[in-house]
């Protein structure tokens, strides 16, 4: 590069830090146009100075290279409170104001980026859904390379320029994340070019890539699979050369691996550089720049302490703002030559709002794979076997557009969706061995033995614009509560940007769950997923618990044709009765919760409403129904089956809730209910807490007993067995107790004789067994 050329740059990256430094401190004379004065400085000094000039220093040199070479790159950051430097470098290259014409290039539209920055109804110090060019959101760490490859993923024009932090790099998550390259095919997708920003620090301590020697750092990436290239230093004009010349270098690799059909050596950057470059490098007699003083606001008393006013301004005069901005506040002409033009620009890229990008996926009917129902639960299927061959027909009828992928940790095969390998194989570009199956250079199933890497992945395709599904093993998915709670909070910001498109949901199959999980014991027993995301606004999320296999095909095709939701999916893999044909299950899953009427007999006045939620806990109510039938013919039972749980809530509360009328219509307003619910009870409490009826209902589900046992055995540790239930009738039935005495004792005998069964047997009692509905 020419002197000018580099001189360009480094005005665009002058620019930049003031630009960001600016949005920490001032809330006026943003161009500094009078000496700088307490009232100019905000009363609440808040964000993160420290990372800042290394992203911008980045992003001002991938300006430079996309516009030379035409490039189409997108920018990811995982460095924890980036905010300010995509702020500024998006309304440097009017991305911004284009997309908020309230805050225009000129000292008006300065002053408002600069006032809005972590202040009283403005914007997040992070790099939020809020900011043009953003597909992450950086304050929690962890997750920028994981999203990274996911937005790759059958994307092979694009290049994904991913800044990691230092500090981000200790966390699990990213750790995992650089064996992401066994799973890019360099031909169909895309190239991901990690950028690991050693700036020395976190909030308080050094980080530890920073402080191991340069030969064990470049071992430790080498061993990982890359090729790193070093940019070090903190003199500018040295560094800008460098980082030059290593771009040019990386981008010429890249498109050398594009032709390759064998597993590359991908290249990375290490980008060294003085935390808090530019900023001050002394305040009040101890060092700050280069050190963890700068993390966060460099000069903090700068309002009271006249010392720290001049310092700050002398700082901010130092990038020479009369040089980059004319006398409006307008970037001088000379900088929009760094400038990509159009969507070439990182802030206004389409794969930063997938929902531009995002096309209908194309479904296969519903019936070609429902099975037949002759009479309601006198047949077997197993659900995600028949779900896996509906699957298998979405890929087939996408691949053209190859823009759907199934997620999961080596479970695909486990949760009973091996149907899919007929069609496709699992993405590998590691070794091979003869023994091994279904791997494939090209495939649309991705596994790894990481929940994080998963869900990151999984997050990453579905924000630039296209449709997946992650199965997972009931238990396990807690792995990753602190990443779907990133993702709700992301949904919930993007539905309120009228410029941000709806993006295909994020869908979770949860199979191999708490009640069948009784050959793994208790380290594999828990449903609490649910209760976690029922914490997040209705507007995102969904919890499904279809009792079969038609109405687990009709949930799966409504959560893959749906838009911005986290939708969650909980169905067994073994077999389970089959209760509902193709169209009473459409009907039922478009009611969400309702009567059925062949298993009742209440005739519109039930003396009990048995309510259930789950396949595991229908089985056991309609045994139980079965059981009053006999013993209780007299007994008026109303059986409800609640397939959307949401449909629990008020209307008030969510949008598939019921009115109190329709709820009280249901359940009744004063009869016993006595409901058999998949998870822990008391989220059915906390949901049903405002209803009328809410003082008669009883709720039986799981209460931490587990272990190694009998599918059925896991049902009475927790006292959700058929024949618990029936006690629960009794007991609860106004006057029938007295009456049923008989069969209270009865249903207790059984109870204790299946416990002396199992134990000489080890399997459960024949009448268990082999029960049918009848």
């Amino acid at each position: 590069m020419s002197h000018a050329d580099l001189s360009l740059v480094d005005a665009y990256w002058r620019a930049a830090n003031y630009l960001s430094a600016g949005q920490i401190y001032l809330m006026d004379n943003p161009l500094l146009t009078e000496p700088l004065a307490p009232e100019h400085i905000k009363p609440r000094l808040l964000g993160h100075w420290g990372t800042t000039p290394g992203l911008n220093f980045v992003y001002a040199h991938l300006n430079r290279v996309i516009r030379e070479r035409d490039l189409e790159v997108l920018f990811v950051t995982g460095l924890g409170h980036g905010g300010p430097a995509l702020l500024a470098n998006t309304w440097l290259e009017g991305t911004y104001s284009e997309t908020y014409p309230d805050v225009p290039r000129d000292g008006e539209g300065m002053r408002r980026l600069f006032r809005q920055f972590s202040f009283p109804g403005g914007v997040p110090s992070h790099v939020a859904p809020e900011v043009p060019g953003s597909i992450h959101e950086g304050g929690e760490l962890g997750y920028s390379l994981a999203h990274a490859f996911g937005a790759a993923f059958d994307n092979p024009n694009l290049i994904v320029a991913c800044v990691v932090g230092d500090g981000e790099a200790e966390t699990g998550p990213l750790a995992t994340s650089w064996h992401a390259t066994k799973f890019l095919n360099p031909v169909r997708d895309g190239a991901v070019l990690p950028i690991l920003h050693l700036n020395g620090y976190k909030i308080a301590n050094p980080s530890l890539l920073a402080r191991i020697p340069r030969d064990e750092l470049d071992s430790l990436l080498r061993g990982y699979g890359y090729t790193p290239y070093y940019v070090e230093g903190d003199e500018p004009d040295a560094m800008h050369a460098r980082m030059a010349e290593v771009l040019d270098q990386v981008v010429d690799e890249i498109a050398r691996i594009k032709v390759r059909t064998d597993r590359p050596r991908w290249p990375m950057i290490v980008l060294r550089s003085p935390k808090g470059w530019t900023g001050p490098s002394e305040v009040d007699g101890v060092p700050v720049e280069n050190t963890w003083r700068s993390h966060q606001v460099p000069l903090a008393g700068v309002r009271d302490n006249p010392d720290h006013l001049r310092q700050l301004e002398a700082w901010l005069r130092s990038y020479l703002p009369e040089e980059l901005f004319d006398a409006n506040g307008a970037p001088r002409p000379e900088l929009s030559e760094l400038v990509p033009d159009g969507t070439r620009r990182m802030g206004a890229t389409p794969h930063a709002n997938g929902g531009l990008l995002v096309r209908e996926l194309k479904m296969p009917p519903i019936r070609e794979h429902a099975v037949d129902v002759v009479k309601h639960g006198t047949t077997l299927s197993e659900p995600t076997r028949v779900l896996g061959r509906m699957l298998r027909d979405v890929i087939t009828l996408n691949a053209g557009a190859a823009d759907f992928r199934v997620f999961g940790p080596d479970e695909t095969a486990s949760n009973r969706l091996g149907a899919v390998f007929e069609v496709t194989g699992k993405q590998w570009q590691a070794e091979t061995l003869p023994v091994d199956e279904n791997l494939a250079h090209e495939g649309r199933v991705v596994e790894v033995l990481s929940e994080h890497l998963c869900q990151g992945m999984l997050e990453g395709y579905l924000l630039t614009g296209r449709h997946g599904l992650f199965n997972c093993y009931e238990a396990f998915i807690h792995i990753v509560d602190s990443m779907f709670n990133q993702h709700a909070k992301w949904l919930k910001t993007h539905q309120k940007l009228n410029w941000r498109r709806p993006i295909a949901s994020l869908n979770y199959l949860l199979s191999s769950h708490v009640w069948r999980q009784d050959h793994n014991g208790f380290s594999h027993q828990d449903p609490g997923f649910i209760d976690h995301v029922m914490n997040k606004k209705a507007e995102v999320v969904r919890v499904y618990l279809p009792p079969d296999t038609n109405t687990l095909l009709q949930v799966a095709d409504h959560c893959l044709r749906s838009r911005d939701y986290v939708n969650v999916i909980v169905a067994g893999k073994n077999d389970t009765p089959d209760w509902l044909s193709a169209d009473e299950a459409a009907l039922h899953c478009a009611r969400g919760a309702g009567i059925w009427e062949w298993a009742s007999n209440d005739e519109d006045e039930p003396d009990v409403v048995l309510a259930c939620a789950g396949d595991a806990p229908t089985v056991e109510v309609l045994a139980a129904t079965s059981l009053l039938r006999q013993h209780l013919p007299s007994l008026r039972v109303r059986v409800v089956n609640v397939v959307d749980l949401m449909r629990l809530q008020p209307d008030t509360e969510h949008p598939h809730g019921m009115p109190d009328r329709e709820f009280d219509a249901l359940f009744t307003t004063d009869r016993p209910v006595i409901f058999a619910y998949h998870g822990y009870p008391w989220l059915i409490h906390r949901l049903t807490y405002r209803r009328t009826n809410h003082r008669n209902l009883h709720v039986r589900g799981y209460k931490e007993e587990g272990t190694t046992t009998t599918p059925f055995d896991m049902l009475v540790l927790n006292d959700m067995d058929r024949y618990r239930l029936v006690i629960d009738v009794v007991d609860r039935v106004p006057g029938l107790g007295p009456k049923a005495a008989r069969l209270r004792q009865l249903m207790q005998d059984q109870r204790t004789r299946h416990h002396a069964w199992i134990r000489e047997h080890g399997e459960d009692l024949p009448e268990v067994r082999d029960w049918t509905w009848q």
